[in-house]
């Protein structure tokens, strides 16, 4: 397949094209910066695209937006979120529908946010959306990567916490794990839906060739409370991880808005589709995950 990616640079995006090239399909990478081999400049601010790009493709793959826990939720940071995920999004909508010849699938990026802290309850895709700034936003997100011909299959990649050591949230929980000094956030009671990049990835190959449309939730199927989570990074990395983090210290480096929409709030999330499609899950247990993405036996 001739498959288009944006966000290529990213932690999903840069292990999604070394696989798909290792599948044997051709990748064509959506930049920003001045393209080189394998690659073609976009500007999703200025509304530029090369539209042969896309009526080549077979597929295209969003996973184009600025980090959501990168920096302080300011008006301003708000806005280059949303911005950053929804104009690249119509963007890429606009040319697959102008299309001479539009790609059979657009698979555009998502999270779980779009359920808003949930508690308990057992999130699928039927579930409906809640009313957060992160739901707002994924709304809004996936409401642009509708847009295309009826031709065009659309899945909306729901995406759970991405479990690597190599960027998220598990890259920053490393170092403080690692000397012993790890713990569960507030009170633990939260949920935490996970997946392995390994999954992640192998997921959304799965879905380019499945018949899957709507939202799909990226997130392997046991999710665990955060003091599980804890508990079971320390055991991996033999450690202790016994020190709760109190919520006033990331509500302070934070903002008290993205701290609770990261750290002290979570949702219960199942990936009913991508079981009933027939995806096997490399590491459906979180023991398992973490023990192959960090490389501990």
């Amino acid at each position: 397949m001739n498959i288009v990616v944006t966000g290529s640079s990213g932690l999903i995006g840069s292990a999604l094209c070394s696989a798909l090239d290792e599948h044997g399909h051709t990748v064509v990478r959506l930049v920003r910066r001045p393209a080189s081999s394998g690659e073609s400049q976009w500007d999703p601010s200025a509304g530029s695209i090369d539209a042969s790009v896309i009526d080549a493709a077979d597929a295209v793959v969003n996973l184009a937006g600025a980090g959501i826990g990168d920096k302080r939720w300011t008006a301003d940071y708000k806005r280059e979120l949303v911005d950053s995920r929804v104009k690249g999004t119509a963007l890429l909508a606009s040319a697959i529908r102008d299309s001479t010849s539009p790609p059979t699938v657009f698979l555009s990026g998502s999270a779980i946010g779009a359920y808003g802290p949930t508690g308990d309850e057992e999130l699928t895709e039927d579930s409906p959306l809640g009313t957060t700034f992160l739901a707002d936003l994924c709304r809004v997100w996936e409401a642009a990567a509708t847009q295309v011909p009826a031709g065009t299959r659309v899945a909306l990649l729901r995406t759970g916490i991405v479990l690597s050591p190599k960027g998220g949230a598990l890259k920053k929980q490393l170092p403080l794990f690692k000397l012993g000094l790890g713990g569960r956030f507030g009170s633990g009671r939260p949920w935490q839906s996970w997946i392995s990049l390994t999954d992640e990835v192998e997921a959304i190959i799965h879905l380019l060739d499945s018949s899957v449309s709507g939202p799909v939730n990226l997130t392997a199927p046991q999710p665990v409370r955060g003091r599980e989570f804890a508990k079971v990074l320390g055991a991996v990395l033999r450690r202790p991880a016994l020190l709760p983090v109190p919520s006033f210290g990331p509500k302070l480096l934070l903002g008290g808005e993205l701290a609770d929409a990261l750290l002290f709030t979570g949702q219960r999330v199942l990936p009913a589709k991508l079981l009933a499609d027939g995806f096997d899950f490399a590491h459906p247990q979180l023991d398992q995950a973490l023990r192959a993405v960090l490389g501990r036996s």
